[in-house]
């Protein structure tokens, strides 16, 4: 990853940079993923049974 790529996914998150003090490159690539994932739809949800199963 690029400096220049990282800031993008700084200010996509919304981060400052005093946050960044507080964060890791790790952390913050963990964040983006997440929220790149909450927009998915995922097929199917598993139920409490699917667990136990498990």
């Amino acid at each position: 990853m690029t400096t220049p790529l990282f800031l993008l996914r700084c200010v996509q998150l919304g981060l400052s940079l005093s946050e960044l003090d507080l964060l890791t490159i790790g952390l913050v690539n963990d964040m983006f993923t997440e929220k790149e994932n909450d927009d998915f739809n995922y097929p199917y949800k598993p139920t409490q049974e699917d667990f136990d199963k498990f």
